[in-house]
Parts: structure tokens; C-alpha cells; sequence
């Protein structure tokens, strides 16, 4: 019988997180995308990571990072309130609750801030997970990246107000 994961925290980005962010973005489109994309897609989408502007999308955005005994395994950053910019757990833990972890903190933050709505590109291998929660696909879209190109869905998830949540709880 398999050990379980110890209890996973969450907290908010610090700048010294991101070498171990760039590891889990790199690591889950290396290991998790394979069945939907080629390596070339994979290798394109992979050195979005080594850009300048990665630490800058997650400093500025809401990122929340997910921590297992104190390391990073997971982060997800919200974009103006309704944009899930960046959301991306490491292999090692994925099916095992984090990803959805991450996702209800930021419904839960987003809803609170009275947001309406979240929206999100989504991979082709996350859309189970989007549908899962709630979301529906809205639009198929083509994403360049440097020489290749990736599918890619936006989906959405209409958000009850804050007061109604409370009422229904």
C-alpha cells in the first residue's frame, strides 16, 4: 500500500519561489501534456518559463502556491480578478488534491472580491479538470508560441454572488 502525501499548506508567492515554479511548470508540461502535444509544442510552451516576464506574471497576479512539508508542488495565478493566468501542479502530486486545493482558494478569493466570472485558456489535458469544476469551453483558440503553435480552449465558470454562497451554506 502507497504512503498518502502529507497534508499539503498554501500560501501566497514570494520571490524566492521561483526557481522551484519554473521546475513544476516545466516538469508538468514535460510529464503531465505528452498525449496532447508534440515535443516541439512541449519544448515551445516549457521556455515561457525562462522568460522575463514569468516572475513578473507572478508577482503581479494573485499567485497562490501549494507546499508540501515547506516546498513548493503547485501554484495558480489569478489575473484581475477573474483571469486564471497560470495554474500548474508537479507530477508527483497530481491527482492528488492539490490542483483542486489551489482552484477553490482562488473561487473562494474571487468570489469574495465580487467577481462574476473566472476564465481560463486551458490545455487540452486540463480541460477534464476545468469541466470537473464547473467551467464551460467557450472558444477553441490557436496559441503561437516562438515557431509552434497549440491548441488551446477558453473556458468559463459563472460565479454566484458572495451573499447568495452564504445563504446557501
Amino acid at each position: 500500500m502507497g504512503q498518502s502525501m502529507p497534508k499539503p499548506g498554501l500560501r501566497p508567492f514570494l520571490p524566492a519561489d521561483l526557481p522551484a515554479l519554473v521546475e513544476v511548470f516545466q516538469a508538468s508540461i514535460e510529464e503531465l501534456t505528452g498525449e496532447d502535444y508534440s515535443e516541439a509544442q512541449q519544448e515551445a510552451w516549457r521556455l515561457q518559463a525562462e522568460e522575463e516576464d514569468f516572475a513578473g506574471k507572478l508577482a503581479k497576479d494573485l499567485t497562490l502556491v501549494a507546499t508540501v512539508e515547506g516546498s513548493p508542488v503547485g501554484f495558480i495565478a489569478l489575473k484581475d480578478n477573474e483571469l486564471i493566468e497560470l495554474f500548474h501542479v508537479h507530477p508527483a502530486v497530481a491527482g492528488q488534491g492539490v490542483g483542486t486545493m489551489l482552484y477553490d482558494a482562488v473561487e473562494r478569493l474571487a468570489t469574495a472580491r465580487g467577481a462574476a466570472r473566472l476564465v481560463a485558456e486551458v490545455s487540452d489535458n486540463a480541460q477534464p479538470f476545468f469541466q470537473k469544476h464547473g467551467f464551460q469551453p467557450q472558444r477553441r483558440n490557436t496559441l503561437s508560441l516562438g515557431d509552434e503553435w497549440l491548441g488551446t480552449t477558453t473556458m468559463e465558470k459563472r460565479l454566484a454572488p458572495a451573499e447568495d454562497r452564504k445563504l446557501s451554506s
